[in-house]
């Protein structure tokens, strides 16, 4: 699956790494990694550091441009953090998604899962259009101002960019083909962005089998 990136949407710094993993078995999280995680992030981080990362910064003063207050819709991969550095503990989803939301935890990158069966054609990533429909996971549905940096198929809006993912593709118990996408912003490093999908992968192999498929693949 290849993804073309729009001149408008290059132009806000946003950039992407993605990989592939096919022939997945979508079920529980048996082992206890996700709770060494945790244990890494709390060596790692206080609250007050994890503020002060430059790529939680990133992040923060990305979605402040894009229009969407950090404070209160934190980025994906700090509020995750933060929840473990209060005491609780990762979400239990399913191994492919809890997977890339220890990815996500350790380097601090938005990570996005997608049903690669589920999308319809080709994939580009691009600003919305007035009154666009995205439906979330969670429920409801949200008409787009314009002008939002999107990740969309022929059919659909897939991912706000960089925090909210689409019921459409969202990982299912039948799902089989996994698209990976790290999803980078100015003051962001892009080794870093292609370390977490690495990570993802490989977390997702080892815990949900399945192999990656190809190489890894940046844009733009």
């Amino acid at each position: 699956m290849e993804i073309s990136v729009r001149d408008e949407a290059a132009a806000l710094g946003i950039f992407i790494s993605y990989l592939e993993v096919e022939g997945v078995s979508v079920g529980p999280t048996r082992n206890g990694y996700m709770k060494d995680a945790a244990e890494e992030l709390r060596s790692k981080y206080t609250l007050e550091k994890l503020k002060e990362d430059p790529v939680v910064r990133a992040y923060r003063e990305f979605y402040w441009r894009i229009g969407i207050d950090p404070t209160k819709v934190r980025p994906s991969s700090e509020a995750m953090v933060r929840r473990v550095l209060k005491g609780g503990s990762f979400p239990r989803i399913n191994n492919v998604v809890d997977a890339g939301n220890v990815a996500s935890a350790l380097t601090l990158i938005s990570i996005g899962l997608y049903d690669l069966d589920r999308v319809k054609g080709s994939l580009v990533l691009r600003l919305a259009r007035c009154c666009e429909v995205f439906h979330p996971i969670g429920g409801g549905e949200d008409r787009m101002r314009g002008g939002e940096p999107v990740l969309a198929d022929e059919e659909d809006i897939l991912f706000l960019y960089p925090h909210r993912d689409s019921r459409k593709t969202m990982i299912r118990t039948e799902t089989r083909r996994v698209l990976i996408l790290g999803a980078g912003v100015p003051g962001v490093e892009r080794p870093r962005v292609r370390k977490a999908v690495n990570l993802a992968a490989d977390l997702i192999v080892r815990n949900a089998g399945g192999h990656k498929v190809g190489e890894m693949r940046s844009a733009p």
